[in-house]
């Protein structure tokens, strides 16, 4: 199959850490090989593997499958391919185009927090948006929503390209950016009601770009904060009808529609029981886990 320049490149400068894996694995007598995204990391778990003579699999996100970079070798020579959406396993059935071949659709897990947040009373709200400062992320919608509202104030966790001209689109609202914070920190301020509600405003880019499953969000529903978001990606996936809200991505007005019906603290109770409970079912990552060596068994 061709490849184009830019992926035989990449291909071609991870082939020496393939060779050099694949003499680890033998040492190691390691039985499986399985790599994160469907890029160059895929291409050095698959040559290392077939160097080896054990199986291997991979684990397919988002970019990575429009990437395209050899997806049907790889899907022909891994056990299985393993998607964490039900839209990334559609692109990954379509691009590598043989009949009958299917990924395995197995969700992303998150540790479940033995603590909740307790929803707080009052209408004010304080708001996050966890995530990278990227037009993906829709910044700047939630911005002009939060400027027809009164008493809903924001804190921006995250770093990225686009930090200078968000803060210029934030002058005179009430945003706080917090640059990046750790992870650690970030999950005890959710179980601890640091905050009323995560807010995600995704929109697809001109690029292509789409959301997949936004682990912040999932984070923030296992934790018992209620989640706002976008009908971008595979956003809906996670949040169902009645876990969270969600609106038409690069819609300012029924952003802060929806803000503002978050003011109702009994709705916000709701939506805390229910996000928590969604994940639970789908994307506790002791059951995702089980699920993930069951198929490693398998190979």
């Amino acid at each position: 199959m061709r490849t184009r320049p830019r992926l035989a490149v990449k291909n071609l400068a991870v082939h020496p850490k393939a060779l050099w894996l694949a003499r680890l694995v033998r040492e190691l007598g390691t039985e499986h090989v399985h790599a994160h995204w469907a890029a160059a990391s895929a291409t050095l778990a698959m040559v290392a593997a077939e160097q080896a003579r054990v199986p291997w699999s991979l684990t397919a996100h988002r970019w990575d499958i429009r990437e395209d970079n050899l997806l049907r070798t790889k899907a022909s020579s891994a056990c299985f391919v393993r998607a964490i959406s039900e839209a990334g396993a559609r692109e990954l059935e379509e691009r590598v185009g043989v009949e009958g071949w299917r990924p395995v659709m197995l969700r992303m897990g998150v540790e479940l927090p033995s603590g909740r947040a307790t929803p707080r009373e009052g209408g004010e709200l304080r708001l996050v948006t966890p995530a990278n400062l990227l037009p993906v992320k829709g910044h700047r919608y939630l911005f002009e929503a939060l400027a027809q509202l009164e008493g809903v104030s924001l804190d921006v966790a995250g770093e990225g390209s686009l930090r200078s001209e968000l803060e210029r689109r934030a002058k005179g609202l009430p945003v706080e950016f917090l640059g990046a914070i750790p992870h650690p920190e970030l999950l005890e301020s959710l179980t601890g009601g640091r905050w009323d509600a995560v807010v995600l405003p995704s929109v697809p880019t001109p690029e292509g770009d789409r959301e997949g499953v936004p682990v912040s969000l999932i984070e923030a529903m296992a934790a018992g904060v209620p989640v706002v978001s976008t009908s971008c990606g595979a956003i809906p996936e996670l949040v169902t009808e009645g876990t969270g809200l969600l609106v038409p991505p690069a819609d300012p007005a029924q952003l802060a529609d929806a803000l503002q019906r978050l003011r109702d603290p009994e709705l916000r109770q709701r939506l805390s029981a229910a996000g928590r409970n969604r994940v639970e079912t789908e994307f506790d990552v002791e059951r995702v886990a089980a699920r993930l060596g069951e198929l490693f068994a398998a190979c």
